[in-house]
């Protein structure tokens, strides 16, 4: 398996590319990405028994997967309230300029703070909606004026404190 690409970025897979990973999954393909969602721990014994197929054909069928791009990973999923207390944060970013260069160098500033879980580039509307995992309004303080107040293009700063997860997901339909 390859390493992790860094600060946990995903590889970008071609899903409109008719050559593409989603254009010539099968069905055994299907029933082991919906496994591995579930529980990515299962070894290729489990996996294949499960999906009524051979070890060896679901080592190579995984093993292909995570090569295209179609597993970017294999994480365990930690419950924060297991690990004290915290505090999640959605934040809509809107910069003043949006040249090309000034999103991707905030991005890069958004991707690199370990606070952030997610980053997503959106539109219409504000430019950025990061989702944050922090251990207390100070440490949310400390990450606005680290990464928002100190950058001279951000422009306006949105942000929603979650009262209640009332779901959490990782599951994508296959």
């Amino acid at each position: 398996m390859s390493p992790p690409d860094p600060v946990g970025a995903a590889r970008p897979v071609p899903v409109d590319d008719p050559a593409g990973p989603a254009h010539d999954l099968d069905d055994l393909d299907r029933r082991i990405l919906a496994l591995l969602q579930d529980d990515a721990s299962l070894s290729h014994v489990a996996l294949a028994a499960r999906v009524h197929a051979s070890a060896p054909t679901c080592l190579r069928r995984v093993r292909r997967l995570v090569e295209r791009g179609v597993i970017a990973r294999r994480v365990a999923i930690v419950a924060p309230e297991a690990l004290g207390p915290s505090l999640t944060a959605i934040v809509e970013v809107t910069l003043d300029r949006q040249a090309s260069e000034l999103l991707d160098a905030f991005q890069a500033r958004a991707v690199a703070e370990p606070a952030v879980l997610q980053c997503y580039r959106v539109s219409p509307g504000p430019d950025f909606v990061l989702v944050l995992q922090v251990r207390d309004m100070s440490a949310y303080h400390a990450f606005a004026h680290r990464v928002l107040a100190s950058e001279s293009n951000v422009r306006n700063v949105r942000t929603y404190f979650a009262v209640v997860r009332a779901k959490f997901e990782t599951r994508i339909p296959v």
